[in-house]
């Protein structure tokens, strides 16, 4: 049966204080409104853009379609001057293009050796980091990385999770974001980080029937708004409009909990990866019972974790 969608609490004007002290500990997804962005929201205008980072070369995906996987790779990486990428991706019918006319586009910054450097926007692109205030609800030791988004009218990115929280910040243009508390994992087909399930308005229930008891949760980001979402917190997002948007990850955990190797902020934490790992070779180990006694010790180290590590004070 199908769980009702919940809609995500609007909060306006929330301090740090606030945030630190009512929101935070609740590892809920919220969206804040009303808060100082900098000149951002106003300035960001495609003719500024342009102009602000010139003819750099970005690195952008381009997809025919409107649903983007990560597992099936429907998408091709090009290069484009950022100039004019950003005119490209603001429109709805190209003159050049590289797949078809209506083609969509979608950058999300990287660092400049990707596999040793984090995405910062002040690094990448410093113009347009100086017209952001990122609303610091962290340590600054916490930071982790600011990740610079554009997205074309009608993208939908896959629903996968994060293993740092948050802040998706939606500084023009307008997102739909569903989410997925880290609780329905098991209903959401997962391949790694990232779910199988890709269009989760309209499921294909007979390849994913346990689909339906995954409670959703629904937002509207307009321009200026901020949405916290908690490491491990399921999303999936459509651009409802030509959009730019900037998010902010920070580690929620100590800082030695995590990969040394993970630029991209989605690699499990190293104790996580551990327990995967000695659970496959438990899993191999199975291997040499017949069946039947394989099953039953299957069974009985369900229990055991169930018993040792699941939580039974969820909301």
């Amino acid at each position: 049966r199908e769980q009702p969608a919940g809609a995500v609490e609007r909060l306006e004007g929330v301090t740090r204080e606030r945030f630190l002290q009512d929101i935070y500990p609740r590892r809920k997804p919220v969206v804040l409104t009303g808060l100082e962005l900098g000149t951002c929201t106003t300035k960001w205008t495609i003719d500024y853009l342009s102009q602000a980072e010139g003819s750099k070369e970005v690195k952008i995906h381009v997809s025919a379609v409107p649903q983007m996987d990560f597992l099936s790779k429907n998408f091709v990486y090009r290069t484009l001057p950022f100039d004019v990428f950003v005119r490209r991706a603001a429109e709805v019918k190209h003159k050049e293009y590289f797949l078809t006319e209506d083609e969509r586009y979608y950058l999300r910054s990287v660092g400049e050796d990707v596999r040793k450097d984090i995405a910062d926007i002040r690094k990448q692109f410093p113009i347009l980091a100086e017209d952001v205030h990122i609303p610091e609800y962290f340590e600054k030791e916490q930071f982790f990385s600011s990740v610079f988004r554009i997205s074309s009218a009608g993208l939908q990115l896959w629903t996968h999770y994060d293993v740092m929280d948050n802040f998706l910040i939606q500084v023009t243009g307008k997102k739909r974001v569903v989410l997925y508390s880290p609780r329905d994992a098991p209903y959401l087909y997962l391949s790694g980080t990232k779910s199988e399930v890709l269009d989760v308005d309209n499921p294909d229930l007979e390849k994913y029937p346990l689909f339906v008891k995954a409670k959703r949760y629904q937002c509207v980001l307009e321009a200026g708004d901020v949405l916290f979402i908690p490491a491990l917190w399921f999303h999936n997002v459509i651009s409802e409009e030509f959009g730019v948007a900037l998010n902010v990850f920070w580690k929620h955990l100590p800082a030695e909990s995590y990969d040394k190797t993970d630029t991209y902020g989605n690699k499990d934490p190293m104790a996580a990866s551990r327990a995967i790992q000695i659970l496959d070779r438990a899993l191999k180990t199975l291997e040499e019972l017949p069946e039947e006694y394989r099953d039953f010790y299957a069974r009985r180290m369900v229990l055991r974790i169930q018993e040792k590590a699941y939580r039974n004070d969820y909301g």
